[in-house]
């Protein structure tokens, strides 16, 4: 039985891509990295020796495909799917548009004088994979869940480590076996709560404006930094119960959003602590 099961987020079919088109090679050079990633979050930065934190890392990212493109000059190449998402998301940071072409512009010249080079390029590269992810019906969306569900069945996990998008896709896996079991889920930079981008959309869908903790879940803590633009809002017992605990960190003012930055800052040492031989 494996202690954690990982879950990744946006932009990660390069490690498919660089493993020969192997899930398993990427899969493994991902656990890898968070391996020493949260080495340095548990031990306060110190050199990681080849301590094994995560038993497997769910990978799915070769099932929405490559994006090729993270300019924010993109976002106008985009196809429809993405360009709503997007224009949605946007529309969260205090931006006005009027119509999709209008809200395109806008956003986009906003974005390019106001975010720094590193907010405005995940933005360019963040819809296109949410929009595959939550296309109604999609064929990728059913394929993803299957194949984080595999992962966590397989290795029984006492804690699920989400992050980003892999929030959105382990909530909803949970949801649709509910025979899937974990002592604590740890959601990072979730994007779970976005309006009109990913809450109204999830399944199932929320009730009366809420969602809920999974069925299968005994706890719930939800990590978020004060500037990812990805968790919008970073507080997420707003719009769901059953979140145990919340807590907002400051990670980096240009790289408040990766696995890295989340895995070594510190705060899941507490959580992970009583799970950890």
């Amino acid at each position: 039985m494996g202690a954690i099961v990982g879950v990744h987020g946006i932009g990660k079919y390069r490690y498919y891509r660089d493993a020969g088109n192997s899930v398993t090679g990427a899969a493994a050079a991902m656990r890898d990295k968070w391996d020493r990633y949260l080495h340095r979050g548990l031990t306060g930065g110190r050199s990681h020796t080849g301590e094994r934190y995560i038993a497997e890392i769910a990978y799915y990212a070769h099932l929405l495909g490559e994006r090729k493109d993270d300019s924010p000059r993109a976002v106008q190449a985009m196809d429809a799917g993405a360009q709503e998402v997007f224009v949605a998301w946007a529309r969260q940071l205090d931006t006005v548009g009027e119509g999709l072409t209008g809200a395109l512009h806008r956003v986009t010249g906003w974005l390019l004088d106001r975010l720094d080079a590193g907010a405005a390029g995940f933005a360019g590269f963040f819809c296109p994979e949410v929009a595959a992810y939550m296309a109604a019906g999609s064929d990728a969306r059913a394929r993803c869940r299957a194949a984080v569900a595999e992962v966590i069945r397989r290795n029984r996990p006492k804690v699920v480590i989400a992050h980003s998008l892999g929030s959105v896709v382990t909530y909803e896996t949970l949801w649709a076996h509910p025979d899937l079991e974990a002592d604590l889920l740890i959601t990072l930079g979730s994007p779970l709560g976005m309006r009109n981008v990913i809450f109204e959309r999830l399944v199932p869908a929320p009730v009366g404006g809420r969602g809920g903790r999974p069925p299968g879940v005994r706890r719930w803590v939800n990590i978020a930094d004060k500037d990812d633009i990805a968790a919008i809002p970073p507080n997420l017992r707003g719009c769901f119960t059953g979140v145990d605990q919340e807590a907002l960190v400051d990670l980096d003012w240009i790289d408040f959003h990766t696995a890295e930055k989340y895995l070594g800052c510190g705060a899941l040492t507490p959580h992970l602590t009583p799970y950890l031989s």
